[in-house]
Parts: structure tokens; sequence; C-alpha cells
């Protein structure tokens, strides 16, 4: 007789313990940075496309409205500064040699400047492990809780952090369409 008066309490707990077990953890908070603060990055960037590709060292300041893209030789020496600021619908392409062109946005700018298309519109989200504003994308993240695959716009983005403590990557892997670039970020700075 005790083992019957018994049975019921253990049976409580077993399916306490099932209970518990089904119920999945909780997410972690997607960590994504503010992305209106103004940052410096310095870094470099390779892109491949077929059998085109380049490999360039860069520093990107970004102060919203205006955004600063210095393009240099692996040595440092300046090849070209893109400069856009979204309160005139342009971006403009200066060279060391002291040619100057104009477009409507950053990614044509680049297009005609390296010769294929460089997202690069999309930099100023995708490098901060954001997505892109207003346009449908589909995120997935690590157990920190960052970004780790970002697919938007027809790239995907993937992450890399220094550490586990970090919420900024250290590098990205964008694949996009016929476009493969590489961007490791050697230094983030407030600006």
């Amino acid at each position: 007789m005790p083992r019957a008066a018994s049975a019921p309490p253990l049976a409580a707990l077993v399916l306490l313990v099932v209970a518990c077990a089904s119920v999945p953890p909780p997410s972690p908070p997607v960590l994504v940075p503010p992305i209106d603060e103004p940052f410096a990055i310095e870094g470099r960037l390779s892109a491949r496309r077929g059998s085109d590709a380049i490999a360039v060292g860069f520093v990107w300041t970004h102060a919203s409205p205006r955004d600063t893209f210095v393009v240099q030789t692996p040595l440092g020496q300046t090849v070209a500064e893109l400069a856009s600021d979204t309160s005139v619908p342009q971006a403009e392409l200066r060279t060391a040699d002291g040619r100057r062109d104009v477009a409507r946005d950053w990614d044509a700018l680049a297009e005609r400047a390296f010769g294929f298309p460089l997202p690069i519109g999309g930099l100023v989200w995708w490098a901060q492990g954001a997505p892109r504003a207003g346009v449908p994308h589909t995120l997935e993240i690590d157990r920190a809780g960052r970004p780790w695959v970002l697919r938007q716009s027809g790239c995907e983005i993937v992450y890399a952090y220094a550490d586990d403590a970090t919420r900024r990557p250290s590098r990205l892997g964008l694949a996009c369409h016929d476009l493969d670039v590489r961007i490791v970020i050697d230094r983030w700075r407030a600006s």
C-alpha cells in the first residue's frame, strides 16, 4: 500500500520534468547597434565577380547623413574617395589623379568606379549587423544574440566576431548574385 501512495507524486514529478523539457529555452535578444550612431571603420575589402577582382584597404566614416569611403592601396596610398549625403540624392567620387564623377547613389558610382556593382548602399546597415531599413529580410542569430546570417536584397551576409563579448562584427562575407565580397574590419571607433 505505501507504494501505491507514492506513485502519484512520482508520476507528477515525471510529468513536470517532461513538460519543462519540452519548452524551448528563450531566444537571446538580437543585439543590433543603433544605426544612426556615428562610426569610423578601418579595414580591407576584396571583391570578385567572375575573373574580375579588386582588393583594397578602406577608411569609412559614417556621420548621418554623410558618409565618406576612402579607398586605399594595400600599402595605404589613397586611390579614391567616395562621399555621399543622404539629404542630397547624390554620391561623388574623387580620384587621386583629380578625376571627379557624380552619380545618383553609391551603388551606381561604385559600379562605374570599380567596373562591377558593389552594394555599398546597403553596407551602412550590413556592416553593423543590421538589415537595411524598410527592405524585407531574414535574420539568423548566434548563441550570443548577434546577427549571424542576414539575407536581404538578393545578398547573403555572413558575420564573424572577434570574441564572444563583441557586438560589432569583425568580418563579413557577402554573396550578392554573382558577386563575392569579403570585408575584414581591423578597427571600429566612434567618429
